[in-house]
């Protein structure tokens, strides 16, 4: 199994299975000297974890982080950072079943074809618990970004059909930690938690979207043409579980636009500097950052697993019922917050890098 690096200078390999002893990953390329702030990386992995809420799997996991290489006396040494997270609470019996039959919208089937085996239990490479290595690297990447100033929130901003609506930039954004499905808008949150108390009576789950929220991103960052920072982002977003859909800016809703309408009128800033007086194209123009806030959606699919009886087939073709039981979201959303950061800043990371040796083979 290949491709499992991302980044090109600030490059994360991630390995281990959902029922396996441990996931963990290896980081090459952060600079030596950097302050490494344990407790902050736990912080993210625990924005993560399992069984935050009554809306999320029940499955109770530590998720400690323990870092084997690359860091001496609290800081980073130049070398490659290697960690471990421990899998404690993982219930192999309760796959068992699976085997042999292919769950509906699961890459049982797929992942079957390419390599001709499978780990059924929990879906082994493809569960979404390897998104914990991207957590942490990525919290090292916002360690480094944080140095240039850089912040990067996500938050979410749809469940189902239920939306929240508004510039981010006239959100208090940081009021999304307060409530289990991590929606900045207490009343919007209320609606998207009750909803999915219903769904998951029901045996039902949803999707929802995810905006992401970058500020003092510095001008010049992207390498065109096929490695716009645009693209980059795109990648990084639909490499996550259950990711569908992507947009920057105004997106899909560009297309109901005029040109005079779009575009962002250069202007000079109070501070001298060279500003737009909107950001339709969400902070990237030619694919290389214009100094303006970064921001994106990305929509995520109903979770597959459902808590209710579902058709299928087995191996042989033949018709199968899968039962609805297991420790599973109704909505992977809210959990998906950190891990859409953290794909972001490992982006960013890389690029910041790249701007600044600009004499080394891309």
């Amino acid at each position: 199994m290949a491709a499992n690096t991302f980044g090109t200078l600030f490059r994360l390999t991630t390995f281990g299975e959902s029922h396996g002893p441990a996931v963990g990953g290896v980081l090459d390329g952060c600079p030596s000297g950097m302050i490494i702030d344990i407790d902050f990386i736990q912080h993210e992995l625990d924005r993560r974890r399992p069984g935050q809420s009554e809306v999320s799997t029940q499955r109770r996991e530590a998720d400690k982080v323990e870092f084997l290489s690359g860091i001496f006396e609290g800081k980073s040494t130049g070398a490659p950072i290697a960690f471990i997270i421990l899998n404690t609470n993982h219930k192999s019996a309760d796959y068992e079943y699976l085997k042999d039959v292919f769950r509906p919208s699961h890459a049982d089937y797929t992942y079957e074809q390419k390599y001709g085996f499978r780990d059924y239990r929990g879906g082994g490479r493809a569960s979404a618990r390897e998104t914990l290595a991207r957590v942490a690297g990525g919290a090292i990447a916002k360690l480094l970004l944080k140095q240039s100033g850089i912040s990067i929130i996500a938050y979410v901003s749809q469940i189902g059909t239920i939306a929240l609506t508004g510039n981010p930039s006239k959100l208090d954004l940081s009021l999304a930690e307060f409530n289990p499905v991590r929606c900045p808008d207490k009343e919007t949150a209320k609606r998207m938690e009750d909803y999915l108390r219903l769904l998951q009576k029901s045996g039902d789950t949803a999707g929802g979207i995810i905006s992401c929220y970058m500020r003092n991103v510095p001008p010049g960052l992207g390498e065109p043409v096929f490695d716009k920072l645009q693209a980059e982002m795109a990648k990084a977003m639909l490499s996550i579980n259950a990711a569908r859909g992507f947009e920057i800016g105004e997106g899909f809703a560009s297309v109901a636009m005029t040109g005079s309408e779009h575009n962002d009128i250069f202007t000079k800033g109070a501070n001298g500097l060279i500003t737009t007086q909107t950001n339709h194209s969400g902070g990237i123009q030619g694919g290389i950052s214009n100094g303006e806030p970064i921001w994106f959606k990305v929509a995520f699919k109903p979770v597959a697993t459902l808590m209710r009886d579902q058709q299928s087939v087995n191996r042989d073709g033949e018709p199968v019922i899968i039962k609805g039981k297991g420790r599973h979201d109704v909505c992977v959303v809210p959990r998906a917050v950190p891990v859409v950061e953290a794909m972001a800043a490992l982006v960013l990371a890389d690029h910041l890098l790249r701007n600044n040796a600009p004499h080394l083979p891309i």
